[in-house]
């Protein structure tokens, strides 16, 4: 507080100066700068503060120096304070030496004084000194003149502060020792002139640098546990060394540094200093580590290359003594290979640096071809190229640079024109899988030097492989820069040859990217499509402008992919121009695209609407026009991502109408703005703004779904963000502009945006009662942020009544909302509120802190829970149960700012720690009410066990207290129910939820209030004993606990409050977190009465807690001991009598271990304990108890995810990226050995016979999951070679297998021909040459396994696979029946299967006549006799039936598609279901002949197949063929209804028979409806009017929200598969009896398109989107199927359009209109019943009554218009009126005499979060405004309707009436926000 006092002093002195008012200016702005939290703020006060400085500083100059001596004094101690921030202390500085102008001085004695005091002679520095030290050393030229003019008590500071922290080491991860050999460092670099004599001269020799050299060679050898202290102490010695006045000195004394490990205890020689060097007590290699990138970081250069005089050679420290150490440590320094693989590249920076001095100093080249340097680098960096540690790649990219650039510099110095590395590079990379990421790296880096040309000849698969690459995140990147690196190449080439023009250059881009590009923004993958847009498309249009047109040339089509990609196009063209014209064809597509059904079409449409690279572009009319359009239909978007994607679209829109706004009233033009529309676009930025604020609120309703609601509030959330001033100091974005104010005046002088109106408010507080958290937390956030600071009166005491009455909820989301309630009101209080809620009277007097108080109320709440639930916990469990009380404490104690801060304010400092103690307290004792009340107390010792009680001790403790409220006896005999009742789900879900809100609770305590150095002279907010009794809550709540959801929520407190102990400086409390690690430890290895973790999932959760609270920056001591502990343990021999219903010691240490290894924050650290828990599980795999095995292999489980990384691919050994066998090893050395012994003794020669190997299997898995690499015949991973090839013969089947697949990345590509050959040769040739059958099939399986990744993009030629048939072909037997083993003939098959077209035509036909012989003697049925009967007979014949049809679909052939259809109509089961399940993957969709021949089969047999129904699965897969081959409605042809004339109507009544009458099951209901549909779509005519009528009753059936989703979605694709068809014909004169089908079926559609299933919604779009063009017309090719609410309003348009003059459309509008009982629900809300703990779900939660009701008003509004007089509707409207317009009037006056009344106050907050009164009211105003057009028609023929007794004026003023009241209260949209829903036409989904 020193600043304080000075800035208190200066104020004083100055107040009578003249220049009083601007040094109070001044001084104003340096205490809101000190004041601060944000570095925005303190900058932006700093800033102010400099200002004022300028102009202060001539005042000062007139002064003496004792005048301006005080300000120069406060502004230094501000400075001082501001050590911590280097940008803050610049801007300080600069503040000082303005004001010191002329005075410099004085200043300067100042500065000198000031630094003199930090501390006495001989004292430690704190490490604020060091701060200061540090700061002024650094940044301050003064303080630099100072410390050279006291140099020497400086180091003697250092030294005594150095020699202090090692000795006492405060805390393991203090920076206190940083911060003393930061001031070293700092010391040697700033003043090495200084320095210099005391290290080299024997005249200025200094004892205490030789005291601080000793010291900092203390901290390299590891007297400092923390390693970047270590790594630092490194980069101070290197500095020192840099002092040498000659470079001979500083080398020589490098050089004895690094001979010092080798040499343990002596004495250092550097320069004249001389220091007995300690022996390294405890080596763990990292002080080499930190010698040599200490010196690689910043030694001098002349020093790295002088020459060494102790070699024999001409030797230097760069090539003989650093890189040595290099490569040493990359080997070695597992756990540090971060800073390993920075030191590689350090030293090919330093290298490449110093080549000329190098050269000078060899004479010879340092990397030709055959030295043992290049090799030993390229290795070094090819074998640390996959590391999987994060960082490590940009080093990786930056070496591979520099090694070519070093290479080519060298060649060009010594002229040699031969360059074979780089060929050895390119061959090295192509022959590596494309799902390494290390092979794209060097591929950059090698572009420049061989050219474009030379890698894309030597590597053709490049464009595929990027294209792979595209869509998977973690390759994008990479290969981005390759394709950048090589079209950057190719113009550099262009433009040096000269070679034509632009256009030839695109020709040649085009040549090789075109189809790449075209290829990615047409994919279906919306990854590969963003990444390629993303990326790719705008790069290279800014490089090749021209390439625009071949690109759009490609996008022309009306398909999905092709809209898309043209949307990218034309968002990358903008960005690139600026500016793109939209109109004629390009903007009727883009509204096209605008409406897609598809969201990525969408966003994309939407994001060239909203972006600009000119954020002041306004936006045009056009765009305004389409975002009015697209918003309201895209609100109830199901996807999360697309919700987020369009705020950011819609903020960007924004950004661009606020700043072009801004612009304009500045008087400035923006750019884009049209001539003369200045002034028209201003008011059209403010009315837009206006128009979506109105839009965002009125889709708040509650009764509005989630969707909606979260969409609404992300928009209004940009728009509050966008156009308000209120500042986020916390924020470094989106700021509003400093002239914002401006355009706010003139909005609101328009009557526009009152963003924090009464309506807008209500809006919001409804959202703080939803059921999802995301809801709630969003709208609280906006009140905090942007609302007034309080909310009015009537308002916060009805809302603190909602939140009492949440609180007491059973229900946990209730009890969350009270929760969030509670902080909202907290932090929209002030004093006055407090008064008004009556909370300070609870509290002391003396203490006007509102969160105090607050909390006390809150801890006051949860106490009489506490006392309810002890006297009956069933009923507290019911009324009044804990957990909410618990969450609201959580969130006002840990969420709110200002709570934070009063807790360290001086004067509230006592009584919030007698709060939090008594919180604590209790916490403690709720946790043992609710768990003792679980445990059972008939089990024995139940008091003494430590475990959890099992589900059974639950439910009878359960019970026990129910039957005791009830006043029953146990005899009583119980209902045996599979399902809980309520009582008992109210006492476990007031159990469970309660602990695990405590355990968070507590944690957040430790973590917010253990953190933060609190005011001098109080005591700590969380003492000792409130701490150790929190630790005995945890220790409780996971030992006794089996709640998952509980456990993981307390876990997450506890390693919060593990952490808070770990990290604090005080001993007592670091020691609590391993006092119980201890005892846990202690627990496990001890004997037990019952399991612990098979039955408490959070014992193993208390050991990964404690652990992973210690800093990833340190040595993890605790991590260490734990791991080491259970490793011993869990190793110790089993007992000989175990108990089987125990859990062993062994297994509880296996499940600890896991549980570590799966834990996300040390799968990292971990890894260095890799291979003893691999050891361990694989023996755990072979223990004779079962526990020990299940969990072994758990636990090899999770080790190989954390080895392997994270699979993105479920396909076992074939994951979509991976690491190579061979980094893989390299990375775990000692890992790959333990695994080559199991293998080598699974393989080899056993007496006895064959032994099962339990860990064989894991083993095998692993490895398969590897992949290949391009290593050599000498690498680790060829020694797997011989046993994976070894396991062919073994009996077991998936050992076999798996073998098979673990042999791929063991062969690289380059040897994979020779090994296919060898395998071949093996293969018996003849029948007698089989020894075994397991060997052969074994064989088979590999060579499989090989040549499927073989004939992939990165393959072997034909060529190279000729020699593999060939040898295929000589055992051509194996096929034939004799071989009598089918799983070898079917194996056989599948290999030539992959070799269609390298076999000789005579082998073909054999193949052909072997496969026909053994199909065609199939006997009916497939049944065989027992003694024809062989396993794996069926496997065969689906084998060959996939041949045949492969063969068909590759050949096109007439004769075998033939082939193929009669098999279809063969009886053999087997054979027909092996080719329908071929036809449904898709396999033959390449052959069109097939597929037709297919079609017609299938039809022509369909009637036969219904009849038999000889199989429900073989019918549902036929039925499923036939569509799936219909899936193109085009694909119907005149030959197929030929096929069916005669049998269709019969077919048709067996399917409609099976869908109504029966029940097959849905799956094949499914199909049997959609197959319905595929034939009524074909045959629509008036003759089957009884037929389409059976078929819509289906529809609606199965349309019905109760319906399974299959059925849904059946009927969803039904209707667009015929629907369209059957309304088509009805419009047709020739069909009138279809009009009422038609109606329905549109009916259904409108239904479907509301459906909460996303599939199901847009299949009934496909209905919508056939009938959009003119539905009397012929389909267009190309229909662009629309979005779910285009189609809604689309069917709506159709009615009004085609059908509304039919009788029956009002009705069935009608229909979507149901009358709700507002009274009952009002009623219910007023009663105020006690909630019960369940909730009835509604039938489909997406629907929206009440939006869908204001979507048809408008519609039922001009089909009244629209009728003639004495119509039929006319009818049918006097009809509904006289049935419903009583009713509404009725609920009219009743809302008019509610809501009038003061007394609606006390249940308004309720009713205003009730879904149900909103959807009714909503209801009620949508038919009373119908009622009233009614009434204006019908006129005189209405007025007599019985009960009514007004006209249409009288009831259109109680209707506006009604609706302004209510909206009062927030419960109806207001009139203008109603006319703005209801813009244009049939409103959108808006309203």
């Amino acid at each position: 507080m020193g600043a304080e006092r000075e800035a208190k002093a200066c104020a004083a002195f100055y107040g009578a100066l003249g220049i009083a008012q601007p040094v109070f200016s001044c001084l104003r702005c340096l205490r809101e700068f000190a004041g601060s939290t944000a570095k925005r703020c303190k900058d932006k006060h700093l800033e102010e503060a400099l200002m004022l400085s300028r102009a202060l500083s001539e005042g000062l100059q007139a002064l003496g120096e004792a005048e301006a001596r005080p300000l120069l004094r406060c502004v230094l101690a501000f400075q001082m304070e501001a050590t911590g921030s280097s940008s803050s202390f610049q801007k300080l500085e600069q503040i000082v030496t303005q004001l010191a102008v002329g005075k410099e001085a004085l200043l300067a004695r100042e500065v000198g004084a000031l630094l003199a005091n930090l501390a006495p002679q001989g004292e430690v520095l704190s490490p604020g000194d060091l701060q200061s030290v540090c700061m002024f050393m650094e940044e301050s030229s003064l303080g630099r003149q100072h410390w050279r003019q006291n140099l020497a008590p400086l180091l003697q500071r250092l030294a005594t502060t150095l020699r202090w922290v090692l000795q006492s080491q405060p805390v393991p991860d203090s920076t206190w020792g940083y911060l003393v050999i930061k001031a070293c460092l700092q010391l040697f670099q700033v003043l090495p002139k200084d320095v210099a004599p005391l290290v080299w001269s024997t005249a200025g020799k200094s004892e205490t640098l030789q005291s601080l050299l000793g010291l900092l060679l203390e901290v390299v050898w590891g007297k400092a546990p923390n390693k970047d202290t270590r790594l630092l102490a490194g980069t101070a010695l290197s500095m020192l060394v840099n002092t040498a006045p000659q470079p001979e000195r500083g080398a020589s004394a490098v050089l004895a540094l690094f001979q010092l490990p080798d040499q343990g205890a002596g004495e250092l020689k550097f320069g004249e200093l001389a220091v007995e060097v300690p022996p390294i007590l405890d080596p763990d290699g990292l002080e080499k580590l930190v010698l040599t990138r200490g010196l690689l970081t910043c030694c001098k250069m002349d020093i790295l290359s002088c020459q060494l005089e102790s070699f024999t050679h001409k030797a230097c420290l760069l090539l003989d003594v650093v890189f040595p150490a290099v490569c040493a440590l990359t080997k070695e320094q597992k756990d540090c290979h971060y800073y390993c693989f920075q030191a590689c590249a350090l030293w090919l920076q330093r290298l490449w640096e110093s080549l000329p001095a190098v050269w000078c100093l060899t004479g010879t080249r340092i990397l030709a071809q055959d030295t043992g340097l290049l090799r030993q680098l390229t290795q070094l960096v090819w074998d640390n190229a996959e590391t999987p540690v994060e960082g490590v790649s940009e080093f990786i990219h930056s070496s591979f640079r520099l090694l070519l650039e070093i290479y080519h510099l060298e060649c060009q110095h010594f002229q040699d024109q031969e360059r074979p590395l780089y060929r050895q590079m390119l061959q090295r990379v192509v022959s590596m899988p494309w799902q390494i990421k290390a092979k794209y790296v060097p591929l950059c880096a090698i572009v420049p030097y061989v050219g474009s040309q030379q890698v894309l000849d030597a590597y053709p698969d490049l464009p595929q492989h990027l294209l792979s690459c595209l869509s998977t995140n973690h390759l994008c990147p990479a290969a981005t820069e390759v394709y950048k690196a090589l079209v950057r190449q190719q113009c550099a080439e262009q433009q040096d040859g000269q070679r034509g023009t632009e256009a030839a250059l695109v020709e040649r881009w085009a040549l090789c990217w075109l189809p790449l590009l075209s290829q990615a923004l047409r994919s279906p993958l919306p990854i590969l499509q963003s990444n390629a847009a993303n990326h790719l498309l705008a790069w290279t249009l800014r490089q090749l402008p021209a390439t625009q047109a071949p690109l759009a040339a490609r996008f022309s089509g009306q398909d999905t992919a092709s809209l898309r990609a043209w949307v990218s196009l034309l968002k990358a063209q903008k960005s690139v121009a600026g500016a793109l014209p939209l109109q004629g064809e390009a903007l009727e597509r883009l509204s096209c695209c605008l409406g897609a059904r598809e969201e990525g079409v969408r966003l994309a449409a939407l994001g060239l609407l909203c972006c600009s690279p000119s954020t002041n572009r306004p936006l045009s009319d056009t765009e305004v026009r389409l975002l009015q359009e697209f918003l309201p239909l895209n609100l109830n978007c199901d996807s999360s991502s697309f919700r987020q994607l369009l705020q950011a679209a819609v903020r960007k829109a924004l950004v661009r109408l606020r700043d072009s706004s801004l612009a304009q009233l500045r008087g400035k033009v923006p750019q884009g703005t049209e001539p003369g529309k200045g002034a028209g676009q201003l008011a059209q930025a403010v009315g837009f703004v206006e128009w979506l604020l109105q839009l965002s609120i009125t889709s708040l309703s509650p009764g509005s779904n989630y969707q909606r609601k979260k969409t609404a509030l992300l928009l209004l959330a940009a728009v509050l963000e966008t156009c308000t001033d209120t500042w986020s100091p916390n924020r470094k974005k989106g700021q509003p502009p400093r002239t914002m104010a401006t355009l706010l005046s003139y909005a609101r002088q328009s009557g526009c945006w009152d963003f924090f109106s009464q309506p807008n408010l209500l809006a919001l507080l409804s959202c703080l009662q939803d059921s999802t958290n995301e809801i709630r937390d969003l709208a609280s956030d906006l009140l905090v942020r942007y609302f007034p600071t309080t909310f009015p009166e009537p308002i916060a005491l009805g809302l603190f009544q909602l939140a009492q009455d949440a609180l007491g909820s059973p229900r946990v989301q209730e009890a969350e909302a009270g929760a969030v309630l509670m902080k909202t009101i907290l932090q929209k209080s002030d004093s006055g509120t407090m008064k008004s809620l009556a909370l300070e009277a609870e509290a002391a007097p003396t203490l006007p802190n509102r969160g105090l108080c607050f909390a006390q109320h809150l801890l006051h709440v949860l106490q009489a829970q506490y006392a309810a639930a002890c006297h009956d916990l069933l009923q507290a469990a019911a009324t009044a149960p804990m957990h909410g009380a618990i969450a609201a404490l959580r969130r006002c104690l840990l969420q709110v700012p200002e709570v934070a801060a009063s807790m360290q304010a001086t004067e509230l400092v006592q009584s919030w720690q007698e709060l939090l103690t008594c919180l604590v307290t209790t916490a403690r004792d709720i946790t043992s009410l609710l768990l003792g009340a679980l445990q059972s107390q008939q089990s024995p010792g139940a008091d003494e066990q430590a475990a959890a009680p099992s589900f059974a001790d639950m439910g009878n403790a359960i019970g026990s207290l129910i039957m005791l409220r009830k006043g029953q006896g146990q005899e009583e005999e119980e209902e045996d129910s599979v399902l809980l009742s309520e009582e008992h789900s109210l006492i476990l879900t007031c159990c469970w939820v309660s602990v695990k809100e405590i355990g968070l609770l507590l944690g957040g305590l430790a973590e917010l209030l253990l953190a933060p150095a609190l005011p001098a002279g109080s005591g700590p907010l969380l003492p000792l004993p409130t701490l150790q009794t929190a630790t005995k809550v945890f220790q409780e709540i996971l030992l006794r606990c089996r709640h998952w959801g509980a456990v993981e929520g307390c876990s997450m407190g506890f390693t919060k409050f593990c952490a808070a102990l770990l990290n604090h400086p005080d001993a007592e409390l670091q020691a609590i977190p391993q006092t119980m690690l201890e005892q846990g430890l202690e627990a496990l290895s001890g004997p037990r009465s019952s399991s612990i973790t098979r039955r408490a999932a959070g014992f193993p959760m208390l050991f990964l807690c404690i652990v992973s609270g210690e800093a990833p920056t340190q040595a993890r001591p605790l991590l260490t001991r734990c791991v080491q502990t259970l490793l011993a343990l869990a190793t110790t021999a089993l007992p000989q009598d175990w108990d089987q219903t125990l859990d062993l010691p062994q297994v509880c240490a296996l499940h600890v271990l896991q549980t570590l290894v799966r834990g996300t924050g040390l799968g990292g650290v971990l890894l260095r304990h890799a291979t003893p828990m691999v050891t361990l599980a694989l023996r755990g795999l072979g223990s004779p108890c079962w526990a020990m095995r299940n969990a072994a292999i758990q636990l090899f489980s999770a080790l190989t995810s954390r080895l392997l990384g994270q699979q993105r691919s479920r396909g076992e050994g074939c994951p979509a990226e991976g690491v190579s066998l061979q980094a893989f090893l390299g990375q775990h050395p000692q890992l790959g050995t333990v695994l080559l012994g199991e293998l080598g003794a699974a393989a080899g020669p056993t007496p006895g016979g064959p032994h099962l190997r339990p860990a064989l299997h894991a083993i095998l898995t692993l490895l398969a999951q590897l992949q290949p690499g391009a290593d050599g015949p000498g690498s680790p991973s060829a020694r797997f070679l011989g046993p994976l090839l070894g396991l062919a013969g073994s009996p077991i089947y998936a050992v076999r297998a798996m073998a098979a697949k673990a042999l791929v990345p063991v062969v690289p590509l380059p040897q994979r021909q020779g090994l296919l050959l060898q395998l071949t040769r093996q293969l018996p040739a003849t029948p007698g040459q089989v020894r075994s059958h397991n060997a052969v099939h074994g064989r088979l399986l590999q060579v499989r396994a090989l040549l499927a990744p073989t004939l992939g993009a990165n393959g072997l030629s034909a060529e190279a696979l000729h020699p593999v048939a060939l040898q295929l072909e000589a055992r051509g037997w194996l096929l034939t029946p004799a071989q009598r083993c089918p799983l070898v003939r079917a194996a056989f098959l599948q290999i030539l299967a992959l070799l269609p077209a390298s076999f000789s035509p005579g082998f073909a036909q054999s193949i052909r006549a072997t496969i026909s012989t053994e199909l065609g003697s199939l006997p009916a049925g497939g049944k065989l006799r027992c003694a024809e009967l062989q396993v794996g007979s069926a496997v065969l014949h689906q084998t060959m039936a996939h041949f045949v049809c492969s063969e068909a679909a590759r050949l096109a052939d007439g004769e075998r598609i033939g082939t193929v259809c009669s098999l279809l109509q063969q009886p053999n089961p087997d054979v027909q279901l092996a080719v329908l399940s071929w036809v449904i993957a898709g396999e033959g969709g390449t052959c069109e002949e097939l597929e037709k021949a297919l079609r017609l089969t299938l039809l022509e047999s369909l009637g036969s197949v219904l009849r038999e129904r000889r199989d429900k699965e073989f019918l549902r897969l036929y039925l499923e063929a036939l569509l799936h081959l219909y899936r193109d409605p085009s694909s119907w042809s005149q030959e197929a209804s030929r096929k069916l004339q005669g049998s269709s109507a019969a077919c048709l009544e067996m399917l409609l028979h099976m869908v109504e009458a029966e029940d097959p099951g849905p799956d094949l209901l499914f199909q049997a409806l959609c197959a319905t549909s595929l034939l009524l779509a074909h045959r629509v005519g008036a003759e089957d009017g009884p037929l389409v009528e059976r078929w819509c009753a289906a529809l609606e059936e199965c349309s019905r929200s109760a319906s399974s989703e299959v059925l849904r979605l059946a009927a969803a694709r039904s209707l667009q598969t015929a629907g369209a068809d059957v309304v088509r014909q009805s419009l047709r004169a020739a069909c009138p009896l279809l009009v009422p089908v038609a109606l329905r079926l549109i009916n259904v559609g409108i239904h479907l398109l509301q459906d909460e299933e996303q599939e199901v919604r847009h299949k009934a779009s496909g209905f919508a989107s056939l009938l959009r063009p003119d539905p009397r017309e012929p389909l267009p090719d190309g229909c662009i199927f629309v979005q779910d609410n285009m189609g809604v309003l689309g069917l709506l348009q159709l009615l009004l359009a085609e059908f509304g003059d039919h009788p029956e459309t009002f009705d069935s509008l009608l229909r979507h209109l149901p009358v709700l009982d507002l009274r009952g629900i009002v009623e219910e809300l007023e009663a105020n019943k006690t909630t019960s703990l369940y909730k009835e779900d509604e039938p489909n939660v997406f629907a929206e009554p009440a939006i869908l009701a204001r979507q048809l008003l408008p519609v039922l509004l001009q089909l009244l218009e629209k009728a003639p007089s004495g119509s039929p509707l006319h009818a049918s409207a006097l009809r509904w009126l006289a049935a419903t317009g009583p009713g509404i009037l009725h609920d009219l006056r009743y809302c008019e005499h509610h809501w009038s009344q003061e007394a609606t106050a006390r249940w308004g907050m309720k009713a205003l979060g009730c879904a149900k009164l909103h959807v009714a009211v909503a209801m009620l105003l949508v038919r009373a405004r119908l009622a009233a057009q009614v009434l204006h028609v019908l006129g005189d023929s209405a007025a007599a309707v019985p009960g009514l007794g007004c006209g249409a004026q009288e009831l259109e003023q109680e209707l506006e009436l009604v609706q302004g009241l209510l909206a009062r209260h927030g419960l109806a949209p207001t009139l203008s926000q109603g006319d703005v829903l209801g813009k244009s036409g049939p409103p959108s989904g808006a309203a």
